[in-house]
C-alpha cells in the first residue's frame, strides 16, 4: 500500500485547483488533485507541502482532513488523503504535470481523473451541501 496525499486548494470563487499528469509519468493524461507520496518519517501534512513545492512551486500551509480513498490499480494499491490547502506563496511553475485548470465540483465530470481521485469528488460535493 503506497500512501499518498491530495490538496483541494480553493480559489475566491469555490473553484478546486486540478492538474493533468504530463506524457512520460504514471497515468499520463488523467486529471488530479495534486499532491504525492509520502516518503519515510513524514507525515502526511509534511508530504504535502513538500510535493507542491517540488512540483508545482507553492508554498502552502495544509489545513484539515478531507477523507481519502482506497484504491487498487493494476499490480499497486494506494491509500490517497485529502486535505484543503491554501497557496500561501510562490508563482506556480508545473514539474508533473503538463496544465492545470480551476474548477468546480460539478465541472470535474467533464475532466477524466485518475481513478483514485474520483471518489474524492463525491466528499467535496458532500462537503458544499
Amino acid at each position: 500500500m503506497i500512501n499518498v496525499t491530495a490538496a483541494i486548494i480553493k480559489d475566491e470563487h469555490n473553484r478546486i485547483l486540478i492538474a493533468r499528469r504530463r506524457p512520460g509519468k504514471s497515468l499520463a493524461g488523467f486529471w488530479e488533485f495534486p499532491g504525492g507520496k509520502i516518503e519515510e518519517g513524514e507525515t502526511p501534512e509534511e508530504s504535502l507541502a513538500r510535493e507542491l513545492k517540488e512540483e508545482m512551486n507553492l508554498v502552502v500551509r495544509v489545513g484539515a482532513f478531507v477523507g481519502e480513498n482506497l484504491h487498487h490499480y493494476e499490480g499497486f494499491s494506494i491509500r490517497l488523503m485529502a486535505y484543503l490547502t491554501e497557496i500561501m506563496a510562490g508563482e506556480m511553475q508545473l514539474t508533473d504535470h503538463d496544465q492545470v485548470d480551476w474548477v468546480t465540483v460539478e465541472e470535474m465530470e467533464r475532466y477524466s481523473l485518475a481513478p483514485a481521485d474520483v471518489p474524492l469528488v463525491s466528499m467535496l460535493r458532500i462537503s458544499d451541501d
